[in-house]
């Protein structure tokens, strides 16, 4: 036991003798949960106010409320009605990405069928003016519906019999507006949005908090535990396995030596992350610690298997660190670690059931937000301790000290 414990504290201060390692080890993993729970992928679309903008009702007719009230349901911006020379200096301090301003006379003029337009100030080479501008044409076409079909109505009545005098032109405009108002309220909804459910409602609903905090861990513990492979380089390019022939230390007490201390340094990692995420991030891990423990744990040992059988491929360290890298980063993607694995086609989601990625991901997520027990995450631990019997066996097998 001395001797696996010795070896264990040698690979640990190897692996740490370069300071870049708490990159990976800590920090990269608590940067990326802040980023992405804080609702960079997966957020609510409803915490979004929308892009602020200003208005000026210099009409206060039924059409000015009109187009105001089509921006004020719109998600696209949050609009602000204010007085003349509130509005000119919230746009001024930019404050507000456009200033829309109805002028008087506005409604009066369409009622009576003749043309009438808004001011609309941007600012120059902004991507949120931009947004602004199609919104309010958006909500101006929508909102003049009616209007339109009146205006296309009068015209073909002119065409085919002039009108006798003004007031026969307007009565027959008013006439044709409310029939044509009336349709289009009545008008079925042509649009159906659908949104992709992630998961059963009867299991809960998506959490952003849980997607990037389980991710994030099964990610950056993954990647040291491939690392794995490239202590198995090290040793060999430097002759300290060749030299362990000379003494008692035999292939077996070397390999326990070497997995003992890489799951170890994983357990403390994923301790934590753990910590981090439910103190700092609220997140919580499910009712049972155990089930957390013997899904982490069983990730953790599928992990360091796969390390040790890529370390009797593997020739080199440099090899080591690139392809550790490189499967760890697609294992994780393709896991589901980065984005919802429902978002994926059918065919990459039934692909991923060979990667232990895509096991460890399910057991957790079962847990922060299905709330599921041990006995829930017992089939997800199973294939994982598969996948660690399996690499075992190839790595023990494979494993030479040249």
């Amino acid at each position: 036991m001395s001797r696996i414990l010795a070896l264990a504290w040698k690979d640990a201060r190897v692996r740490f003798s370069n300071r870049s390692e708490l990159l990976f080890f800590l920090i990269l993993p608590l940067v990326f949960t802040v980023i992405l729970g804080s609702g960079a992928i997966g957020g609510d679309p409803g915490d979004d106010p929308g892009i602020p903008m200003v208005a000026v009702d210099d009409d206060h007719s039924a059409r000015s409320a009109e187009i105001l009230a089509a921006l004020q349901e719109s998600e696209a911006v949050a609009l602000e009605v204010l007085p003349r020379d509130d509005a000119e200096r919230a746009f001024e301090d930019r404050a507000s990405a456009a200033l829309l301003i109805v002028p008087f006379g506005f409604g009066e003029r369409l009622d009576s069928g003749q043309p009438a337009e808004v001011e609309l100030r941007l600012i120059p080479n902004d991507l949120d003016s931009l947004a602004v501008e199609q919104t309010v044409r958006s909500a101006a076409a929508g909102a003049g519906r009616a209007l339109g079909v009146a205006y296309a109505g009068l015209a073909e009545a002119e065409r085919i019999r002039p009108f006798d005098g003004e007031a026969e032109r307007q009565a027959y405009f008013a006439a044709s507006l409310g029939q044509a108002q009336s349709l289009v309220n009545a008008a079925p909804t042509r649009l159906v949005v659908t949104e992709p459910v992630l998961q059963e409602p009867e299991t809960g609903s998506f959490n952003a908090v849980a997607l990037a905090s389980s991710g994030q861990l099964i990610t950056w513990v993954f990647i040291p535990l491939l690392g794995t492979s490239g202590l198995f380089a090290y040793e060999r390019s430097r002759g300290t396995l060749r030299r362990l022939i000379t003494t008692p230390t035999t292939s077996a007490t070397y390999l326990l030596g070497t997995i003992t201390g890489q799951l170890a340094l994983a357990i403390v990692q994923m301790a934590l992350l753990v910590g981090f995420a439910a103190l700092a991030m609220k997140l919580s891990w499910g009712n049972s610690p155990l089930a957390l423990a013997v899904v982490l744990l069983s990730f953790s040992l599928a992990a360091v298997a796969l390390g040790t059988m890529l370390g009797t491929f593997i020739k080199t360290e440099s090899q080591a660190g690139g392809l550790s890298i490189l499967l760890g980063m697609a294992m994780a993607l393709l896991g589901g670690c980065w984005y919802p694995i429902e978002l994926f086609p059918e065919a990459a989601r039934m692909a991923a059931r060979i990667l232990p990625t895509r096991w460890a991901m399910q057991g957790l997520i079962d847990l922060t937000t299905r709330g599921g027990g041990l006995v829930d995450i017992l089939p997800e631990a199973g294939v994982l301790l598969g996948f660690a019997v399996v690499f075992f066996v190839i790595g023990v097998r494979r494993f030479r000290f040249e």
